[in-house]
């Protein structure tokens, strides 16, 4: 039966322009004293370093087999930004949690740093099902996930061949692949996507040379003066103390941005593709009311089998979920784990 339900590694950088908005609960760097945290690292298929922050709730029989639960980051932020924070609050609901950074991302390995590779991507996902059904807490019959906004895709992506993840959560999703292609609201044109295309192309000639890599200069150090709300939003989470951290490897100019020559890559990504596969595993999409993402999550939600819910937050944007704890529902998202890993 469909539902549809309207619900009542490191630096942080000191150096952001702008005050942060820490406003209704924002938490980004939450740190519990309720779990036991542990950085882990495991190899994926294609023998590359996955590194995670492990938490498992103080006082678990070790001898137990318990539930868990892996958690995504923003595309192109790293685990500690979002991630943590709901693999922390989750895990003081009794589940093990992992929250993982992606390959070519934070403390995981992959060169150049923040390529994008939406295969590798899914394998990290992957990866850390390996690591969590071969640990002797965890139950391997009993392995959710948390896709937070691009990682939702990745985690839809990943699901899709792998049915050892048994239920499936995104928060303020993205579908990096048609927002590449199409962007917001369908705002760019067949010809922009074409310019686009054609010059990462050759800056692949340029990198291949030996010469300087190019980024998508998204979110700048300084926000321009006529920033669109959109990148407003994103800049006051990743740009000031409220969310800013610029991993090992990467400079502040660079967190946040990836390489065009990789970028590109995301228009060859259709994670919605075939989602009705994941049925009869359930499907939870999570969105803000007022978020510029919320096409992407009503149309996985539309194409998606039974079990699935798409949850609306009255009054939250895109970037509200990733770190106000009085917005993110998780009380929610304990229930659909709690009955779905049981």
């Amino acid at each position: 039966m469909k539902r549809i339900l309207l619900a009542c590694g490191l630096l942080v950088s000191s150096f952001a322009s702008l005050g942060a908005d820490m406003s209704r609960g924002a938490d980004n760097f939450y740190k519990s004293d309720k779990v036991v945290a542990e950085k882990v690292t495991f190899l994926n298929q294609y023998k590359m370093k996955i590194t995670g922050n492990l938490y498992i709730p103080k006082g678990v029989d070790p001898k137990a087999k318990n539930p868990a639960i892996i958690v995504g980051h923003p595309m192109g932020a790293v685990k500690e930004q979002s991630a943590t924070l709901y693999a922390q609050k989750l895990a003081e609901q009794g589940f093990v949690t992992l929250a993982i950074d992606l390959s070519f991302f934070g403390e995981s390995e992959g060169q150049p740093r923040n390529a994008v590779s939406p295969e590798m991507f899914t394998e990290s996902f992957n990866a850390a099902v390996d690591y969590l059904g071969t640990r002797p807490f965890v139950d391997r019959n009993r392995i959710g996930v948390i896709g937070i906004c691009g990682s939702g895709s990745f985690a839809i992506s990943a699901a899709k061949i792998d049915p050892r993840l048994k239920a499936i959560a995104t928060v303020s999703m993205y579908d990096m692949g048609s927002v590449t292609r199409n962007g917001i609201r369908k705002g760019l044109s067949l010809e922009q996507r074409k310019a686009m295309i054609a010059a990462a192309a050759e800056q692949r000639y340029v990198e291949f040379t030996g010469g300087k890599t190019k980024w998508v200069d998204y979110l700048p150090v300084k926000l321009p003066a006529d920033a669109d709300p959109t990148r407003r939003e994103f800049y006051d989470y990743y740009r000031t103390p409220r969310g800013q951290v610029v991993p090992k490897g990467t400079t502040v100019e660079q967190s946040q941005n990836r390489p065009i020559s990789s970028e590109v890559k995301f228009n060859n990504f259709y994670p919605f593709e075939d989602i009705e596969t994941i049925s009869p595993r359930p499907m939870l999409f999570i969105t803000g009311s007022e978020a510029h993402s919320r096409e992407f999550s009503e149309d996985a939600y539309k194409r998606a089998g039974e079990p699935k819910e798409l949850f609306i937050v009255p009054g939250a944007g895109h970037v509200d979920l990733y770190d106000r704890v009085d917005l993110i529902p998780f009380n929610k998202l304990t229930e659909f784990f709690k009955t779905n890993l049981k």
